[in-house]
């Protein structure tokens, strides 16, 4: 039973979000078909559910490596900026980088960016005993407005009045997926794919793995094995950093070709949604994340098909299903309750 837990909040969630539309006065059956329709009735609705599962993808990784340590990280928007903004940096400053080196410099730039965004956290909680919660709050507010400032007065488009960065050498842009033209999905979906298969292998086959695990399950009996609970804090800030920075891959140099503030619909904390749904499976975070990208894609729709409902659906069900994934309680009592009965039903 425990390994069907996420389905099962995943189908209350959904059920309850669904059911609060029948006391906004709409047919639920009615409002799932939009959803469903939105998502993916046609080849460029499954494009756009693809291109915003990509960013979600990243972003969920990210919290999953910070879960499997014992932390909470939720500074993946501003890492993810951060990580944004570094990408358009090293495309506007090397424009004329051959193809593929292009590609990994800007890979490079954002991972780094990322990371040492998030590194400033882990090393907080390491060696200062901050709470990972607070310092990522507070830095992503310290990332809005750092890529505030640059966009506008740095590496501003002196073509546009939109608040936007000049654009990215042509060689850093990435192909666009075969068989979904017209769509901004790019081949940064396949990166972000190897990530999570790449991720799951490290998480299994590896000793940091193992040590993550260690560190986020008894910080103690970390210690009484040798292994270094700072150390292994301040790194898996730093990958998950990482991680939450290839949002540029999509976003830069798969879609915009440039930084524009404000591009991200809060990528970052729905990538916690992502996150808590898979359960600290990186492999798990793959159809959650396409989940999250079909309810963000769908429910664009309840504007025009719904004379009640908006696309603010999206964030009730997405509320719903953290609070049913996150019921552990919830679920124990319904695990004592079935125990009861099947021991009374041998002892009868």
């Amino acid at each position: 039973m425990r390994a069907f837990r996420p389905f099962l909040a995943l189908l209350l969630g959904l059920s309850l979000g669904l059911g609060v539309t029948a006391f906004a006065g709409e047919n639920p059956l009615h409002v799932l078909t939009v959803l469903v329709k939105g998502a993916f009735g046609s080849r460029y609705d499954f494009g756009m559910t693809l291109f915003y599962m990509t960013p979600l993808l990243f972003t969920g990784l990210s919290v999953t490596v910070a879960f499997r340590a014992g932390l909470f990280n939720i500074g993946a928007e501003g890492q993810l900026t951060m990580g944004a903004l570094a990408a358009a940096w090293v495309g506007i400053t090397w424009p004329d980088a051959p193809v593929g080196i292009s590609w990994l410099a800007a890979w490079f730039g954002a991972a780094i960016a990322g990371g040492l965004w998030a590194g400033v956290a882990g090393w907080l909680k390491a060696r200062r005993g901050s709470h990972e919660v607070i310092s990522t709050i507070m830095l992503n507010f310290i990332a809005a407005s750092l890529a505030s400032y640059v966009t506008l007065y740095v590496l501003k488009n002196p073509e546009s009045q939109n608040p936007e960065t000049m654009a990215i050498g042509t060689s850093y842009q990435l192909p666009g997926m075969p068989g979904l033209p017209d769509t901004p999905v790019s081949l940064a979906l396949v990166l972000a794919l190897m990530a999570a298969v790449m991720l799951a292998w490290v998480f299994e086959k590896t000793r940091w793995g193992f040590e993550l695990k260690v560190v986020g399950q008894n910080e103690n009996a970390a210690q009484s094995a040798g292994i270094s609970v700072a150390t292994t804090q301040i790194l898996a800030m730093i990958v998950s950093g990482m991680l939450a920075g290839g949002v540029a891959l999509g976003e830069v140099l798969g879609s915009a070709h440039r930084f524009k503030l404000g591009f991200s619909p809060d990528y970052g904390f729905v990538g916690i949604a992502v996150a808590l749904l898979a359960r600290g499976n990186p492999l798990a975070v793959i159809p959650s994340a396409l989940l999250f990208g079909a309810l963000h894609k769908g429910t664009a729709d309840l504007d025009i098909e719904t004379e009640n409902v908006t696309r603010d659906l999206a964030l009730v069900i997405q509320a719903l299903i953290i609070a049913t994934v996150s019921a552990e309680g919830l679920w124990d009592i319904v695990d004592r309750r079935r125990q009861k009965k099947e021991a009374a039903r041998v002892a009868g």
